[in-house]
């Protein structure tokens, strides 16, 4: 059984917008999400940039009595799920909501309830802690959540792939509508890691990008010869996923069809990407989508703009595309929203769904000065509207080894 799988509803918070047509708006416009950490450990840091999500109030969304079994990353998962299920106008009846489901994804699931945590005990010598600090911090609790508030008795599962989680999240459930399996699905990430213990780790791995001088905004240059590193951000974005006979029959507004995925891993090392590996994965979920190369239309890259990563991705798109490399625009929007780590494979697919929509293609801002190695069309500094999308895809290429690439093109019955 194969069935074909569609796109219904959007829900976004992330660094340069809350909504999905602010987020695409902002990065159209090349605004970056990117600023000084304003939190009070941040003079600890010795790297003050990051990609925070300054403009979500709690107490907007959630009681007092909510609030203290709500971690922030779930927060963020529910917000945005709201908006992906309102968008969709999804309702669902008894029966069905056996064949619904949640897919999410999240590398440190409630960090700022583990740091609490551990700050009491090593540091104010309290033997107490929060009584619910297990159920706040796990990595499911955000799908959890998702899963009891719309009542969806379908599968339930947290992936946890550093930076491919919420690609791979969503190109399971993706498999599962496929298949047979559900009908519905909600699926994306949520990551809420901009505390003093995840950043110093950061630091000290040595991958994070020196503050711009001029201009914190600037600090990260996907495939500029400048480059220094990636900057950290928070947020979530989740997606409603529909069979596609379903949504047609229910008269359901369609953004695109999920038409391709594929994940692989490099098995080769734990941190230094394999361009070898990212390309398997590229040819694989090519031809799951039943596409040809030169049938990509746009491509938001992975571009984390760490030295090693940009160019084993630049090898990996020239060894798939040949010549048609040299003519594909390809966007790091991580540029402007920094990298939501768990969350970031949602939430670069879904601007790389509303490029499509829009006919725009966002832009790698703080291009300025390209590496040589990386000397494909990166759309540098401004975007670009105009343009015919049918098919586009979104690479996101983890720690671990872990590759995750999604393809989306036009719906057609």
């Amino acid at each position: 059984m194969s069935r074909r799988v569609v796109i219904t509803g959007l829900g976004i918070v992330s660094p340069t917008g809350s909504s999905p047509e602010q987020f695409f708006s902002n990065l159209m416009l090349g605004r970056s999400g990117i600023k000084r950490l304003n939190r009070p450990f941040a003079d600890q840091l010795s790297i003050r940039i990051a990609a925070p999500v300054d403009d979500f109030n709690p107490v907007a969304h959630f009681s007092k009595i909510q609030l203290t079994g709500i971690e922030r990353f779930s927060q963020l998962a529910l917000v945005a799920a709201e908006q992906a299920i309102q968008d969709a106008r999804l309702i669902l009846s008894e029966p069905e909501y056996q064949r619904a489901g949640v897919y999410m994804g999240s590398c440190l699931g409630g960090a700022g309830t583990l740091e609490d945590g551990y700050i009491e005990v090593f540091k104010h010598d309290n033997p107490r802690i929060k009584p619910l600090s297990v159920l706040l911090s796990m990595n499911n609790a955000a799908a959890s959540h998702l899963s009891i508030k719309y009542h969806l008795q379908g599968p339930n599962i947290t992936y946890a792939t550093a930076c491919s989680s919420s690609a791979i999240a969503l190109g399971e459930a993706y498999r599962q509508i496929k298949h047979g399996y559900a009908d519905v699905m909600l699926a994306g990430g949520s990551e809420a890691m901009l505390t003093l213990g995840a950043m110093k780790a950061w630091e000290a791995l040595r991958t994070v990008a020196h503050e711009d001088p001029n201009d914190p905004g600037a600090s990260c240059k996907p495939f500029a010869k400048d480059r220094s590193g990636l900057v950290l951000g928070e947020g979530a974005a989740v997606l409603v996923l529909e069979d596609a006979q379903r949504a047609l029959q229910r008269g359901a507004t369609i953004y695109a069809e999920l038409a391709g995925y594929d994940c692989s891993s490099d098995a080769s090392h734990i941190t230094k990407p394999d361009s070898g590996g990212q390309t398997r994965t590229i040819l694989n979920a090519l031809k799951d989508a039943g596409l040809k190369p030169e049938d990509i239309d746009y491509v938001n890259a992975h571009g984390t703009a760490t030295l090693a990563g940009d160019i084993e991705e630049t090898k990996a798109i020239k060894q798939v595309f040949g010549s048609h490399a040299y003519k594909l625009p390809i966007s790091s929007t991580k540029s402007m929203h920094g990298h939501l780590m768990g969350a970031t494979g949602a939430v670069e697919f879904m601007a790389a769904v509303l490029a499509m929509k829009h006919n725009s293609i966002p832009p790698t801002i703080n291009l300025h000065l390209p590496d040589p190695e990386c000397d494909l069309d990166y759309v540098p500094n401004q975007g670009r509207t105009d343009v015919s999308l049918n098919a586009v895809m979104s690479n996101s290429f983890a720690f671990g080894g872990t590759n995750a690439v999604l393809i989306a093109r036009r719906f057609s019955v």
